[in-house]
């Protein structure tokens, strides 16, 4: 979990975690989690980023729910604030979802997304 004190960045789903499990236990290099982030690029503006870590960069800020551990890009956190990363599976696709409160619009295919950077006031204690 996060350290005590410190707001949680993100949040994983039972099958996100799980998913992500899957992933570092049967990668074929000695990862410790997955980072995410965002980049520039698709139809709406932004997509999300996910690759395998091996080892954390100076900044990433850490998250560790339920098993997982995911690796969060510093230029991300902003826009990443309040989401929940779910991994569904339907007849014609699988993959990772994130339920974003920052997100403004999104484009028709799911690909890409617009966000703003999140309003700190709602994250206040």
């Amino acid at each position: 979990m996060a350290a005590a004190g410190k707001f949680q960045v993100m949040t994983l789903t039972d099958t996100a975690a799980e998913r992500v499990c899957e992933l570092v236990e049967n990668s074929d290099k000695s990862v410790v989690g997955l980072r995410v982030g965002i980049k520039k690029g698709g139809c709406a503006g932004m997509e999300y980023t996910m690759d395998m870590v091996e080892e954390a960069k100076p900044g990433d800020d850490v998250v560790e729910d339920k098993g997982a551990r995911l690796f969060i890009d510093p230029s991300a956190v902003l826009f990443l604030l309040g989401t929940e990363m779910d991994y569904e599976v339907t007849k014609f696709r699988s993959g990772f979802v994130f339920k974003n409160p920052n997100e403004v619009s999104a484009c028709g295919c799911g690909e890409s997304v617009s966000l703003q950077a999140a309003d700190l006031s709602a994250f206040a204690r």
